[in-house]
C-alpha cells in the first residue's frame, strides 16, 4: 500500500458529522430519528440576504476576488467587529476565508513552528477542531478542563499552572461548543491581567455564538486592556444568519492579518464571490431577523433545560449561550446499566430513537467530572418535545 502521512492517519474529526452520517443512513432505512446532534440553525437565510447572493450571480460577481475578500466585506465586517466588540477594528485588520475554521488552522500554522514544543491550550470540552489542529500542525495540545462546578467555565488557578514560556496561544470559545458557557468581563479581564506578563502568548478568541447570548451580554477579550494586539477576533456568519453552507468567516489582528491572507491565498484563494456580497447584506441590513431567531433559541433553551431536569438521572445547567445543553447523565447511565455516555447515547440512538452527541466527541473526558452527553436546540418545539418524551419512556423502560 502506498504511504499516507502520519498526521493525515491521526487526524482527528467534527464527530457531529459522522454521527449525522450514522443518522442518515438510520432514516434512509427507515427508521425515525429526532435529531440533536448538529449544530446549525435550523431556520433559513433570511430572504434579503439570499436576494443579494442571486444578485451577486446575476450581475456575473462570480470571479476571483482578493484573497482576504472584497473591500466591501472586510469594511462591513470592521464596522461589525467595532460595533459589538469595545474595540476599533479596521478594514485592512480584517481577513475573510471559506467560514470561521479555516482560522483556527490558520493561526496555528501562524503563530507556533512544529518541533520547538509550542504549547497550545485549548478547553476540554470543546470544539474537537481545535485538538485536531493543533497535533496536525505540530504543536503541543495542552487541554484545559472545564468545570461543572464553576457554570463549565475553567479555574484560572489551572490556567495559571498551564501557562509557560512555551505557550504560544491561548483558544477561548465563549459562548462555548458543546457546554454553552459564557465568559463575563470579569472573567476575561482575570485571564487578561494572567496573560499579559508572557510577551509571546496569543489569544485565539472564537466568538461564532456571539450573537447567541441570553443571559448577560456578550464580551470580547479584545477589549480588554493590551489584549487587541495580540487577540485573534475570529467569527462567521454561519449561526448569527443561518448561513452554514454559505462558508463566510472572517477574523481580524493587525499584525497576522496580512500572514492570514498568504494562508487563505494558499489554500482556497478567496471566499466565494457572490457569497461575500450577500454577508455585506447580513451586516449592513437590519439585524431584527437575527434578533428575532435568538429570542427562539432563547425560548427553546428554556423549554429543554426545564425538560432535561424533569426526566430521572439527567441534571441539565441553563447555558449563558450557543444553542447547546450539556446535561450530566452520569445517574443516567448508573439506572440503565449503560457503561459510559458513549454508550448511552448509542442506546438512545437506536432504541429510543434520539441522536445526540457524547463526551468523547469533544476531547478526553475527564473522569471526576462525570458523564454527559449533548444536545443541540436548533430544533423546533416540536422535535423538542417529542425527543423528550421519547428519552422519558426509554428511562422509564429501561431504570433497573
Amino acid at each position: 500500500m502506498l504511504p499516507i502521512s502520519r498526521r493525515s492517519r491521526e487526524l482527528g474529526t467534527e464527530n457531529a458529522f459522522v454521527v449525522l452520517g450514522e443518522v442518515a443512513k438510520l432514516v434512509a432505512s427507515g427508521k425515525d430519528i429526532v435529531s440533536f446532534c448538529i449544530g446549525q440553525p435550523d431556520f433559513p437565510t433570511p430572504d434579503h440576504i439570499r436576494l443579494a447572493g442571486i444578485q451577486a450571480i446575476t450581475k456575473g460577481m462570480t470571479g476571483y476576488t482578493p484573497s482576504p475578500g472584497i473591500p466591501e466585506l472586510r469594511e462591513a465586517v470592521a464596522r461589525y467587529f467595532t460595533r459589538t466588540r469595545g474595540v476599533t477594528v479596521a478594514p485592512e485588520e480584517v481577513v475573510c476565508g471559506c467560514g470561521g475554521k479555516p482560522f483556527i488552522g490558520y493561526t496555528i500554522l501562524s503563530v507556533i513552528d512544529p518541533g520547538e514544543g509550542h504549547e497550545v491550550i485549548y478547553p476540554n470540552p470543546g470544539f474537537p477542531i481545535y485538538e485536531a489542529q493543533i497535533k496536525a500542525h505540530g504543536g503541543v495540545a495542552v487541554p484545559l478542563p472545564l468545570r461543572e462546578s464553576r457554570g463549565f467555565n475553567f479555574d484560572i488557578e489551572e490556567l495559571k499552572r498551564k501557562i509557560n514560556g512555551k505557550t504560544r496561544l491561548l483558544i477561548l470559545c465563549s459562548p462555548g461548543n458543546p457546554t454553552g458557557n459564557l465568559l463575563s468581563k470579569a472573567e476575561l479581564e482575570e485571564i487578561a491581567r494572567l496573560c499579559a506578563p508572557y510577551e509571546n502568548l496569543w489569544i485565539y478568541s472564537d466568538e461564532v455564538y456571539s450573537g447567541l447570548v441570553y443571559d448577560g451580554a456578550f464580551a470580547s477579550i479584545a477589549a480588554c486592556a493590551h489584549m487587541k494586539e495580540r487577540t485573534i477576533i475570529a467569527d462567521s456568519a454561519s449561526k448569527t444568519y443561518a448561513m452554514t453552507g454559505w462558508r463566510i468567516g472572517y477574523a481580524a489582528n493587525a499584525a497576522l492579518s496580512p500572514v492570514f491572507t498568504r494562508w487563505v491565498t494558499n489554500t482556497d484563494s478567496c471566499p466565494p464571490h457572490p457569497n461575500q456580497w450577500a454577508v455585506v447584506e447580513a451586516l449592513n441590513a437590519s439585524q431584527a431577523p437575527s434578533d428575532r431567531m435568538r429570542d427562539v433559541f432563547h425560548e427553546r433553551r428554556d423549554r429543554i433545560v426545564a425538560g432535561l431536569n424533569r426526566i430521572p438521572g439527567f441534571t441539565c445547567q441553563s447555558p449563558g449561550g450557543a444553542f447547546y445543553v450539556w446535561p450530566n447523565v452520569t445517574d443516567a447511565c448508573r439506572r440503565v446499566g449503560a457503561a459510559s455516555s458513549e454508550d448511552l447515547r448509542q442506546r438512545l440512538l437506536h432504541e429510543a430513537g434520539v441522536a445526540v452527541l457524547a463526551d468523547i466527541h469533544f476531547g478526553t473526558p475527564d473522569p471526576a467530572e462525570g458523564q454527559h452527553i449533548r444536545f443541540s436546540y436548533a430544533s423546533s418545539f416540536e422535535a423538542i418535545d417529542a425527543g423528550l418524551e421519547r428519552i422519558r419512556d426509554f428511562m422509564k423502560k429501561n431504570t433497573r
